[in-house]
């Protein structure tokens, strides 16, 4: 087990022990046994999205005291294998609750059980919405209340998430669209294999066992007979045994019950240099009633040799018509898959400071921004440094990096504060730092982008918008990415979480320092009528934190100073709300409350009796 392994599951550790138990959290564990497993001597994939399925559903059904259907399940990504002999151990708890839908999230660890090694094999997060009751009412589900600072995380971070799903096909849509994205030579590949040599079509009868406690076809054996068909498309291809790494973002679209005939067809959309994706289509359909589409899912498989290093794998000649757009549509999606990776996937501390911003990776970066501060937020071991003026400073240190939280309660409204502080071109009326900030675009209803100049730290060094040394009148400036986010429920602050990133249009500048925040960003919170408690993050890089030191060790009082002169901007503008921003407001929240209880309702219409 590599050194990063060992940390991971050590720190599991150390979180569940300060947990108290959740009332949601379901355990399995289970011992691979022969019939599990596949060729290789290792659990099969379709067996193991089975335990999942049924732990992530008693975890729901615990929650919601009432049947529920899965809707969706986020990407999977297998990061190892499973042996015989070794033990699998499932946890399933619900991360957040909305009306009448709730997150799942899911975590598989293989436990070695004669050198007592453990090791994670993969994460998932799954969407269950609750059925209507006999009189066809909704069941409203009570909120999930966090327990602990990783539930306090994950509960935050779930609204961002449920974001980025609402978006998923819209971004595959944009990319397609993007006539610099199509590739020309598609069809002009020497020595390709021709994709009808992979198409496999598979029938089964869904039989009692198959079925679940709901009486309906169970999800989890349609997932592993999709699993089966898509491995024996990858297997006509690279002439070899291949191994599932991902299943991308799926939704179920429709029930089935015992008696159905499940069609099942798979093909291999693409091959790249060590991958390929297979796309596969479940239908069900009985008697001489018209086919009904249950489900799609696109899945990578990769051929290792000995060593575990992935082969070079032949290439694909696409069909005409359908053929060609699911080879296109493939490329697409492995460069979402590889936007996730590099931006979502990996810790905060291994980011890049500036990531290039395009349609195709926006969401995935607003979704960073966003989550970044909340979890920056959620972290229990901030240590308060100083306080003057009701103002209070708190520092956190993490490794490599010293994050600040400036923070004070002023008699403003959220909702006003919020929205003075989101404008960031309102900063400069309280803040000496931000000499100039200028709206470049904005990028959807909620994330703008800006260019804010501020005096530099030093010459060739990072600086952070706010801090209180100035480098000989050298300037620095900043492409900040600034995503604003309303509260998703009860509890909920508002977000203006602020990250750099860089653009074409928007080079660096002769004679100005190019700066870069990695995570910065306030939340506001509602503490009682009229009253909010505002705070402020900065995630600082080593560079930096010589240029703040002094203010942590009481030699300067700057951040202090500033934020006294925010809550004094706020108070002299607490009542000047226009109608326009109370109507936007209102307008906002019927808004969330609509499409939320659309896309419940078109989830549960749906989805009236499956389960996965």
């Amino acid at each position: 087990m590599s050194g990063l392994e060992k940390e991971e599951v050590e720190e599991e550790e150390e979180e569940e022990e300060e947990e108290s138990v959740n009332p949601t959290e379901v355990k399995m564990s289970q011992i691979v046994m022969p019939c599990h497993s596949n060729h290789r001597q290792e659990l099969s994939v379709g067996q193991l999205l089975k335990w999942m399925d049924s732990t992530a559903c008693l975890s729901a059904e615990r929650h919601a005291g009432c049947p529920c259907v899965t809707a969706s399940i986020d990407d999977i990504n297998f990061e190892h294998t499973i042996g015989v002999g070794q033990v699998v151990n499932i946890k399933a708890k619900v991360n957040r609750a909305f009306n009448t839908s709730m997150e799942v999230g899911i975590v598989v660890i293989c436990e070695d059980l004669f050198t007592d090694r453990h090791w994670r094999v993969c994460n998932a997060c799954a969407t269950f919405v609750t059925q209507r009751t006999h009189t066809g009412n909704k069941v409203q589900l009570k909120p999930i209340t966090p327990q602990s600072q990783r539930e306090q995380v994950q509960y935050s971070v779930a609204a961002e998430r449920r974001r980025v799903r609402m978006v998923h096909d819209d971004i595959i849509k944009d990319l397609l669209s993007d006539r610099s994205f199509q590739q020309a030579d598609s069809l002009a590949v020497d020595n390709a294999v021709a994709a009808e040599r992979t198409k496999v079509e598979s029938v089964e009868l869904v039989l009692p066992p198959h079925a679940n406690h709901q009486v309906n076809t169970f999800g989890g054996q349609i997932m592993a007979w999709m699993v089966n068909v898509a491995t024996i498309a990858a297997s006509r291809l690279c002439q070899a045994h291949p191994t599932l790494r991902t299943i991308d973002m799926f939704t179920f679209r429709g029930p089935s019950q015992v008696g159905d005939r499940l069609l099942l067809r798979a093909i291999v959309n693409n091959a790249f240099k060590n991958s390929m994706e297979v796309g596969v289509r479940a239908e069900a359909y009985h008697g001489e009633g018209p086919n009904r589409h249950i489900n799609s899912a696109f899945m990578t498989f990769e051929v290792l040799d000995a060593n575990g290093t992935p082969c070079t794998l032949p290439r694909i000649r696409p069909e005409p018509l359908e053929g060609s757009r699911r080879f296109q549509e493939a490329i697409a999606r492995k460069k979402i898959r590889l936007d996730r990776k590099y931006i979502i996937s990996c810790k905060q501390s291994e980011v890049p400071l500036s990531v290039p911003l395009d349609p195709r990776n926006q969401v995935y970066l607003t979704y960073n921004n966003v989550s970044a501060l909340k979890m920056l937020a959620a972290r229990n071991n901030w240590l308060l440094n100083s306080e003057k003026d009701k103002v209070r400073l708190y520092t956190l240190e993490q490794k490599s990096t010293l994050s600040i939280r400036v923070e004070a309660e002023v008699d403003v409204p959220a909702h006003r504060a919020f929205s003075l502080l989101a404008e960031l071109r309102n900063r400069t009326a309280w803040d000496t730092h931000y000499q100039e900030c200028e709206l470049i675009r904005p990028v959807d209803d909620d994330d703008f982008l800006y260019r804010v100049v501020t005096p530099s730290v030093g010459h060739g060094g990072i600086a952070v918008p706010g801090s209180a040394n100035q480098g000989g009148g050298i300037l620095q400036d900043f492409i900040l990415l600034a995503s604003r986010r309303r509260p998703c429920g009860s509890g909920d602050p508002y977000v203006i979480a602020l990250r750099s990133v860089s653009l074409p249009t928007h080079p660096p500048t002769e004679g100005i320092n190019r700066g870069a925040v990695l995570c910065a960003g306030f939340t506001i919170l509602e503490t009682r009528n009229n009253t909010s408690l505002i705070s402020y993050y900065n995630q600082a890089s080593p560079e930096v934190l010589p240029y703040i030191s002094t203010d942590i060790a009481g030699l300067s009082s700057s951040f202090c100073h500033t934020f006294f002169s925010c809550s004094q901007y706020l108070a002299r503008n607490r009542l000047q709300s226009t109608d326009k921003e109370q109507t936007n407001q209102s307008m906002d929240r019927d808004r969330e409350v609509a499409t939320s209880e659309s896309v419940t309702d078109s989830l549960a219409s749906s989805l009236n009796s499956t389960q996965l």
